[in-house]
C-alpha cells in the first residue's frame, strides 16, 4: 500500500467492512465508491433467483418467473390477479384461502406455488360459466351462508371438494368436510344449509337428466 493511500485514502478491507457492518456512509470519499456500494446493495437483494413455472389455472396455462418460497395464493392473487382467493391467517389454519388442486381442497397459503406445477388449479373464479353463479355459490346467497363474506370463496371451495368427492353428503358429512373452514361471524349453520340445498338441487337436476 502507498503512503497517500495509508494517509488520506480508503483501503479495500476498510471498505468491504464497511459493506459488511452497514456503514459504508461514513467511508464514501468519492462518486465511484458510492455506486459500487449502491451496486453491492442491490446484488444483496437479488441472492434468491426467480425461476420458471408453469401453473394451470381455470383451464388455462400461465408461464411465470417466481421466487421458490412464493406460495401459491401469493401467485394466483399477485401475478395472475385472482383476487376472489383470500388470505386472512396466512399460517395454513383458516381456510380463507381454499382452491382445489386436482379437485382436492388445499390451503394455498400453505402451499408452495411451485408444488403446483402439473396439478390443476381452480380457484372461485374458475367454477363460474360465464357471468353464471355456481350453484354452491347461489345456495350460498339463497340460504344466507355469508355475512361479511371475507371467508365465502374459501367455504365455497371447500364446499366444492365435498360434493365432488360425495355428491350426496348427510349433515355429518358436511360439518366433518367443511371443519377446516373457519368463519369468524359464525354463520355455520346457514353454511351447513347452503351446503346441503346445493347438493340436492344437484341430485334432482342429474335425476331430471336421466
Amino acid at each position: 500500500m502507498s503512503k497517500d493511500s495509508k494517509k488520506g485514502g480508503i483501503s479495500r478491507r476498510k471498505f468491504l467492512q464497511g459493506v459488511g457492518s452497514g456503514i459504508i456512509g461514513s467511508y464514501v470519499l468519492t462518486p465511484g465508491i458510492a455506486k459500487a456500494a449502491e451496486a453491492l446493495k442491490k446484488n444483496s437483494e437479488k441472492l434468491i433467483l426467480s425461476v420458471p413455472l408453469t401453473l394451470k389455472v381455470n383451464g388455462k396455462q400461465a408461464h411465470l418467473l417466481v421466487e421458490p418460497r412464493t406460495t401459491l395464493a401469493e401467485v394466483l392473487r399477485e401475478k395472475l390477479g385472482l383476487t376472489g382467493t383470500k388470505v386472512a391467517c396466512n399460517n395454513g389454519e383458516c381456510g380463507g384461502c381454499t382452491v382445489l388442486l386436482d379437485k382436492k381442497a388445499v390451503y394455498s397459503c400453505h402451499i408452495l406455488a411451485l408444488d403446483a406445477e402439473g396439478k390443476e388449479v381452480t380457484t372461485i373464479e374458475g367454477i363460474m360459466k360465464g357471468e353464471n353463479l355456481h350453484p354452491i355459490q347461489q345456495a350460498f346467497i339463497d340460504h344466507d351462508g355469508l355475512q361479511c363474506g371475507f371467508c365465502t370463496p374459501g367455504q365455497v371451495m371447500a364446499a366444492e371438494a365435498l360434493l365432488l368427492k360425495n355428491p350426496k353428503p348427510t349433515r355429518q358429512d358436511v360439518l366433518e368436510g367443511m371443519s377446516g373452514n373457519v368463519c369468524r361471524c359464525a354463520a355455520y349453520p346457514n353454511i351447513i344449509e347452503s351446503v346441503l340445498a346445493a347438493a340436492e338441487k344437484a341430485g334432482s337436476e342429474t335425476a331430471e337428466l336421466k
